[in-house]
C-alpha cells in the first residue's frame, strides 16, 4: 500500500459522492495498512449543495471549479459529477500538477471525439487513472474471474449477461432522475447500467467485443425515444468466436437490482447472480457435477474483516475499489484503468447507432 498521504478532492457532491466518501472513510476498518486520508475539497456547480456536502462529510473546503483547479494540496481527484462533465473534469484534473491519482466514474465520456482524446491521454498522462466499475471488486465476481482465467473451463462458446431493475416504471422516479434520461450514449439504460455489464464481459472475455445487432423496448411519453429504457445487444468476440447477448433494463418489474452472468465453454460453464451474491457456480464436463463456490465477503489474504462468511453488500466492493486505487496490491483484482473504460465506452457509443437503426426499422 502506498504510504503517501492522500489529499482528496471531489468533483461532484451528489449521491454517488456520498458513497465514495463512505468507502474512503471505511478503508481503515477493513484493511491493516491504509494511507492517511485527508478530505481537502469538494466542488460542484451549486454552491449550496457543495457547502452542505463539505460540512456533513468533513471536507475542509467547498470550492468553485476555478478555485478547485488551483488548489495545490490535492493529490488525488475523484470525478463524480454528471456523465456529461466527466471528460472536462478529467482534463481539468490532469492539468493540476499536484494530482497523481484520478478516479473517474463511468461513463468516462459522451462521444467519439472525447474517446479519441482520452485514448491519447491514457498513453501520455503518466498518472494513475481508475474507472468506477467497482462491481468487478464484488467478492464473488473477483473469485469467479480468477477461476475463469485458470483455464479449467476452456474456451468460451456463448454467454448471456443481464443488468435489470424496474424503478423507471414509476413516473415519480423518472421525474426524480430526469437527467439520466438524456439521449444515448450520454444517458439511457445501456450507458448507466449496461456499461457495468459490458465491463464484466470484457473482464472475462477480453475487450475486443463487437456488436452485430441491437434493439430496444419500452416507450413512455415523458422519456425521449433515443434514451433507451431497455436495450439488448448481440455481441461477438472475433478472436475466439464466442457470441452472446447483453441486456440492460430500467423497466423490468420485480427484478430488484439484478446482475446475472452465464458463460458456456468447451469444458463446462460458469454462472453468477447478484440475487445469490454469496457464491458463484460452475459445471465441469469431465465430472458431470455442479460446484457451488461459496465466497461471502472473503478478501483473503488482504483482509479478513468483518469475516469471510459475512454476506457482502454493494458498498463493500466500492471500498475494495478504493483500496486498489490508493495502492493496495490485489493480484486477483481486475483493475479497470482508462483503457478499459474506453473499451466499454466504445460499445456504449456504438449501441446508440444500432438502436437508432432499429427505431428507424420499426417506424
Amino acid at each position: 500500500m502506498n504510504p503517501e498521504k492522500m489529499v482528496i478532492g471531489f468533483l461532484g457532491a451528489g449521491g454517488i459522492a456520498r458513497a465514495h466518501a463512505f468507502a474512503l472513510n471505511s478503508l481503515r476498518y477493513f484493511y491493516p495498512e491504509v494511507p492517511e486520508i485527508v478530505f481537502e475539497a469538494v466542488c460542484s456547480a451549486r454552491k449550496e449543495s457543495r457547502d452542505a456536502f463539505a460540512e456533513k462529510f468533513n471536507f475542509k473546503k467547498s470550492l468553485s471549479i476555478e478555485e478547485f483547479k488551483i488548489n495545490s494540496e490535492i493529490n488525488t481527484a475523484l470525478i463524480l459529477g454528471s456523465n456529461k462533465v466527466h471528460f472536462e473534469h478529467l482534463k481539468l484534473a490532469l492539468q493540476m500538477p499536484s494530482v497523481k491519482r484520478i478516479y473517474i466514474e463511468k461513463p468516462v465520456c459522451s462521444n467519439l471525439e472525447e474517446e479519441q482524446q482520452m485514448a491519447k491521454i491514457a498513453v501520455e498522462s503518466g498518472k494513475v487513472i481508475q474507472v468506477g466499475f467497482q462491481y468487478l471488486q464484488t467478492a464473488s465476481v473477483r473469485e469467479a474471474l480468477a477461476f475463469w482465467h485458470s483455464g479449467k473451463l476452456g474456451k468460451p462458446i456463448h454467454f448471456d449477461l443481464k443488468y435489470y431493475h424496474g424503478d423507471y416504471l414509476q413516473q415519480a422516479y423518472r421525474e426524480k432522475r430526469v437527467t439520466r434520461l438524456t439521449p444515448a450514449p450520454d444517458g439511457g439504460a445501456m450507458a448507466d447500467l449496461g456499461s457495468h455489464g459490458i465491463s464484466l464481459l470484457m473482464a472475462f472475455l477480453g475487450e475486443n467485443l463487437q456488436i452485430t445487432s441491437a434493439f430496444q423496448a419500452g416507450r413512455f411519453e415523458d422519456v425521449p425515444e433515443d434514451s433507451d429504457l431497455f436495450s439488448s445487444l448481440s455481441l461477438v468476440h472475433p478472436e475466439n468466436y464466442a457470441a452472446g447477448t447483453m441486456s440492460a433494463s430500467r423497466i423490468s418489474s420485480g427484478t430488484g437490482d439484478l446482475v446475472s452472468l452465464e458463460i458456456y465453454a468447451e469444458k463446462g460453464m460458469l454462472r453468477y447472480s447478484s440475487h445469490s451474491v454469496d457464491f458463484f457456480e460452475y459445471y465441469l464436463e469431465e465430472t458431470g457435477q455442479w460446484t457451488r463456490q461459496v465466497v461471502g465477503s472473503n478478501y483473503l489474504p488482504l483482509t479478513s474483516f468483518p469475516s469471510g462468511h459475512v454476506p457482502p453488500g454493494w458498498l463493500r466492493s466500492m471500498i475494495h475499489a478504493h483500496y486498489i486505487f490508493l495502492g493496495g496490491n490485489d493480484v486477483k483484482a481486475f483493475v479497470p484503468e482508462l483503457k478499459h473504460g474506453l473499451a466499454v465506452q466504445r460499445i456504449v457509443r456504438e449501441t446508440a447507432g444500432f438502436l437508432k437503426a432499429y427505431r428507424n426499422l420499426i417506424q
